[in-house]
């Protein structure tokens, strides 16, 4: 096949379950299984669940489908897609603009992502080092080093692009439908065995039970807002890519809240996991609080104390370790060849190369970015984080959400949702999403942003 051939099959979706398998991998990543609980360790429990679940379906969810219908219209990458959707020149850079931003962005996040991911797979042989009694394995393998976090980025890099490499039907949705039900199901099995552990029912009541008081805090709604928005990869044109290989058959609207609904579920799961396991920590005599009397979260958690308790629990504990580390690690993969779909498409389809080419290109001088952050860690990883999920992405899903409400006319929106869904003008859907899209949903963002911003 000739380049341009090869750079004119973009690839579809072969079934709606393939693309809801893939969109929710791309959602449900470590944003749920690593940051979901570890922002409502950090504020209080069950009061950032129930603001999490209310602004993923008032803000999230809308947006995702402004990323759906822009990308399944326009069959377009980022970069090409905006502009698609005016004829005034202005808007059509501003719409260029927006898309380089994006694709930069969703770089920058896989490039700190995929060390996040290497520190995750590290630890899965090193669980099974020490079941095995190895302790000098197990001791370098749990550590972290530049070697260490250096080769298992790079593995994990390497994983990651193979997938991607094999294209949207062969590569992303092979994978995904099977890589998501494994991660459902080990996810269980770890809920199950942690609930009935001493201690887990503490962990359960402050994660169910919210604290009123401070569901107002200005902190925790933001901390909410860009979970939600991380946690479902908006912003960054993943799930535009995603809605430009979705079959014209397929009911968006309905398909998107597929997706949103299964990446929250998940994420729920995931906090019904590790906050109960915290609780049973403490049980084990773990220290479970910082000094200033708030619960242990981020990398602390992930890769100290929970691996702490794994570790006092003996040989079964060895085992929970693996399968839980094995869950972080397929959530991680979901989660990066989608973000590395971004930039490569965007390759692929402006230079006419392969996919394959693109895709070795773009992980290469991915991995060359992830090797800068580690060897200036202090300097530059934690800055990165704040910069692309805190700041940009927000801004970016307001761009995408103006795009959708006032740059795409409104006939040709409600004709893309008509295509798969005959009853769409008459629908609730259509009855309050494009007033939503145009003036509620940016404002709100913008609201929560500064006050980001501020605090």
């Amino acid at each position: 096949m000739a380049l341009t051939d090869a750079a004119s099959e973009r690839g579809q979706f072969s079934s709606r379950f393939g693309f809801i398998a893939a969109a929710t991998g791309s959602a449900v990543g470590l944003g749920n299984i690593w940051g979901f609980p570890t922002q409502t360790a950090s504020h209080g429990g069950g009061a950032f669940v129930l603001a999490y679940l209310i602004l993923t379906f008032l803000l999230a969810y809308p947006a995702l489908m402004a990323e759906l219908i822009i990308g399944r219209h326009t069959r377009h990458n980022m970069v090409g897609a905006l502009p698609e959707l005016t004829k005034k020149p202005a808007l059509k850079i501003i719409g260029r603009v927006t898309g380089f931003y994006g694709v930069a962005i969703a770089s920058l996040i896989l490039s700190f992502y995929t060390i996040v991911a290497g520190w995750l797979m590290a630890q899965v042989p090193a669980a099974l080092a020490g079941i095995n009694s190895q302790v000098p394995t197990t001791s370098w393998l749990s550590e972290s080093s530049l070697l260490r976090d250096s080769l298992f980025c790079g593995v994990f890099s390497l994983l990651t692009a193979s997938i991607v490499a094999r294209g949207v039907k062969e590569g992303i949705e092979r994978w995904s439908t099977r890589l998501m039900p494994a991660l459902v199901l080990l996810m269980l099995g770890l809920v199950a065995t942690v609930l009935t552990l001493p201690g887990a029912m503490e962990g359960l009541r402050l994660y169910l039970v919210p604290n009123f008081s401070v569901i107002t805090d200005p902190g925790l709604l933001t901390g909410a807002m860009g979970q939600a928005f991380f946690s479902l990869s908006l912003g960054v044109g993943t799930m535009l890519i995603y809605g430009s290989y979705v079959s014209k058959a397929d009911n968006l609207p309905l398909t998107g809240a597929y997706v949103a609904l299964i990446d929250t579920g998940i994420a729920f799961l995931a906090g019904l996991l590790i906050i109960p396991a915290l609780f049973v920590a403490q049980y084990q005599g773990i220290e479970i609080y910082n000094s200033d009397n708030t619960l242990i979260a981020g990398p602390d958690l992930i890769l100290q104390t929970l691996p702490s308790l794994f570790n006092s629990l003996g040989i079964v504990g060895g085992f929970i370790g693996l399968v839980f580390f094995l869950l972080l690690t397929i959530a991680a993969l979901t989660s990066s060849i989608s973000m590395l779909e971004v930039p490569v498409t965007f390759v692929l389809e402006t230079f006419k190369t392969s996919r394959s080419r693109a895709t070795w290109l773009v992980g290469v001088i991915i991995f060359g970015l992830s090797l800068l952050i580690l060897n200036n860690f202090d300097l530059l990883f934690a800055g990165v984080i704040s910069f692309t999920t805190k700041y940009s992405q927000p801004l970016l899903g307001v761009m995408l959400c103006l795009f959708a409400g006032w740059v795409l006319h409104r006939n040709k929106l409600l004709k893309e949702i008509s295509t798969g869904f005959t009853g769409a003008k008459d629908s609730l859907f259509w009855k309050i999403w494009p007033g939503y899209i145009r003036f509620v949903c940016p404002l709100l963002i913008i609201l929560m942003f500064v006050q980001n911003v501020r605090s």
